[in-house]
């Protein structure tokens, strides 16, 4: 503070101004000196209001040049959530996997920027997050150099990161919750984003508990409402057999003049997710031990794992790996068994002959390293798929719009065919309760079939 303070405050009411990124205004004179903090929502401002009129009922003096009182002085010097952010990240990287350290980074990434005073010239929203995802978050890349716009922007961050304690308030609390349900460009995010975020948020503020900064953590019981979003599978994704099939085939054609098999070098991964339901990471961990493939009728694969690939920043060398896990929630010696048609078996067979194994025995990888296929590379090819295999008018559709979508059509049409749920979610890795819900809107195909049955046990005769 400075040395000049004064019991002399007057509190205006809020001021909305239309247009402007934070529109509430709390406004203020200490001995004739206007002070201003503009915030996003009408909550966050009543709640900093409210807490400059309690200091002013206790007795406090406010410094003029500032206009703070002493107990808000220091909550700001304490610490910011920024600061709060990075020593959690810190935290967790000691012992977290690389994924799990990603999706805290990306939380931590669109929480913070949400939470800050209005200074004057803010930069925009998305650079905020970018600058955190990839340079103040990750610990091995916070040394790394940046450009004048980068630094400055970084520096606003800094100063206007607000304090832990502000949490305390339960306002404060609810409105920041409020404003994890907006992306960045205004739009509104899906539950389950909204769930991810309230999470990391809740488990940054038990760490700040744990170290002294809160007294009890803020977040805990607190919900806002959401928007619910359905998180089904949206039947327009999945492809019925005949138009995988030309997919498939589709890929045959895809190709450049430097590596003209690169979509028959991938048809038999893809084939995977489709006949054999399998998750990405999964296709990519197969190896040919792994692939009971006979001349003739069924095979099996037996699935001991998945290889998926993380960023370096989420490594503590910087560098990019393929990280081997177990499979989706099971433990590491666990094995998943899968029977494959004959169709899948020949396409096996036959990527064995023209391609061969990784030196490990995996079946599919990268042609020029041995390595993981990165999602850039198979996304790729598979838009490059879809524009050959289907018309217009799909290509322009949500139909098989990702790669994943493959594994949708296997396990919808896997329903649609009469297979019990409890086998479906067993060969796909999934509980029967996660199957249910998540497929329940792709089960309208067998709509006519229940009816009927439902009719013959109310009226046989009918």
């Amino acid at each position: 503070m400075s040395d000049e303070s004064t019991y002399q405050v007057q509190f205006w009411k809020l001021r909305k101004s239309e247009g402007r990124r934070r529109p509430w205004g709390v406004r203020w004179v200490t001995a004739g000196k206007e002070h201003s903090e503009s915030y996003a929502t009408k909550a966050l401002a009543e709640s900093f209001r409210s807490e400059l009129v309690r200091a002013a009922r206790a007795g406090e003096a406010f410094d003029v040049a500032s206009g703070l009182p002493p107990s808000m002085t220091r909550k700001r010097q304490a610490g910011t959530f920024l600061e709060l952010a990075m020593a959690y990240v810190d935290h967790v990287w000691k012992s977290a996997p690389p994924n799990t350290r990603r999706a805290v980074v990306v939380n931590l990434a669109a929480i913070v920027p949400k939470f800050v005073a209005d200074l004057d010239h803010p930069p925009a929203e998305e650079n905020l997050q970018r600058l955190l995802s990839t340079r103040l978050l990750p610990p091995p890349r916070r040394d790394e150099p940046t450009d004048a716009e980068d630094r400055a922007a970084v520096s606003w961050l800094r100063r206007a990161s607000r304090p832990v304690e502000d949490l305390n308030d339960s306002l404060t609390a609810r409105a920041l919750l409020q404003s994890l349900s907006t992306a960045a460009d205004g739009r509104s995010v899906t539950s389950s984003t909204w769930d991810k975020r309230r999470a990391v948020l809740h488990r940054v503020a038990g760490y700040a508990v744990e170290i002294g900064l809160l007294p009890a953590n803020p977040i805990t019981g607190r919900r806002v409402g959401t928007a619910r979003t359905t998180e089904g599978v949206d039947p327009r994704v999945v492809v019925n057999p005949a138009q995988a099939r030309q997919l498939l085939a589709a890929l045959t054609y895809v190709g450049a003049s430097y590596r003209p098999d690169r979509g028959r070098r991938l048809r038999g991964f893809f084939a995977c997710l489709y006949y054999a339901g399998l998750r990405p990471g999964e296709a990519q961990q197969l190896r040919d031990t792994e692939a009971k493939l006979p001349a003739a009728g069924w095979g099996e694969l037996v699935l001991s794992g998945s290889l998926t690939g993380v960023s370096g920043e989420h490594y503590n060398d910087g560098a990019r790996h393929a990280d081997r896990r177990p499979l989706k929630r099971r433990r590491r010696e666990d094995v998943r068994r899968v029977p494959i048609p004959p169709a899948l078996v020949a396409i096996l067979r036959e990527h064995l002959d023209a391609f061969g194994t990784a030196p490990d025995g995996r079946l599919f990888h990268a042609a020029t390293t041995d390595g993981r296929i990165r999602e850039s590379v198979y996304t790729r090819v598979w838009k490059q798929a879809r524009e050959i295999g289907l018309s217009p008018a799909q290509a322009a559709s949500p139909l098989a719009a990702r790669p994943y979508d493959l594994r949708h059509a296997a396990l919808s049409s896997w329903l649609n065919a009469g297979v019990p749920p409890t086998e479906v979610a067993e060969r796909a890795g999934h509980s029967v309760a996660v199957l249910l819900s998540t497929y329940a809107k792709c089960l309208d195909g067998q709509r006519d079939t229940y009816n009927a049955r439902i009719q013959d046990l109310l009226d046989p005769e009918a």
